[in-house]
This record gives C-alpha cells, sequence and structure tokens, in this order.
C-alpha cells in the first residue's frame, strides 16, 4: 500500500506513517496508515490512542516493540514524535 505524500495539513498537526507487522497487522486491519496528529504526540500518547480502537488491538499494543524512524525506542517514551517520522509496531515473534 503506497502512502500519498502530504504536502500539507492543519495547522498545529504532523503527520506520521504507522506501520503494523504480524498480529498487529491483523489487529489494525491493515499493514500501514497515515495518522494525523497534534503537535506534541508522543509514542506513549500514540499507544493510547491506537488500544482506543478496540481490545484486540489493545492487546497487541501493550506487548509490542517499537521502532521510530528504524531506532527502537522505549513504549512509553515521552519524546515527540515530529512530522513525517515512521513508527513500527513489532508485537512478540515466535521462532528463530
Amino acid at each position: 500500500m503506497h502512502l500519498p505524500d502530504l504536502h500539507t495539513h492543519a495547522a498545529g498537526t504532523i503527520a506520521i506513517d504507522v506501520h503494523y507487522f504480524a498480529a498487529a497487522a491483523q489487529a489494525a486491519g491493515h499493514t500501514e496508515e497515515r495518522l494525523e496528529l497534534p503537535v506534541g504526540t508522543t509514542l506513549a500518547g500514540l499507544r493510547e490512542l491506537l488500544a482506543g480502537r478496540g481490545l484486540e488491538l489493545a492487546k497487541i499494543i501493550g506487548v509490542s516493540s517499537y521502532l521510530v524512524n528504524s531506532l527502537s525506542t522505549p513504549a512509553d517514551s515521552l519524546a515527540e514524535l515530529h512530522d513525517r517520522d515512521r513508527v513500527d509496531i513489532l508485537p512478540p515473534f515466535a521462532g528463530g
């Protein structure tokens, strides 16, 4: 799924790309999406927003690992996300 480039969005917002893997993709119903969020949103705030979408996704969000722009980031990080950041949601994987 190709995400269109957003040239403009509402003042006071950022656009981030969220990529879901394995069970997270299944729970979310898609593998990626672009979200428009208020400036100042943190990874912890994004997790809270996504967990509010339903019980299955909330369970996965609670046990997943996170990459922000390919860097491992603590799930409870209070560092602000920035416009055009990419957040990967990686649920626990079994095996190898």
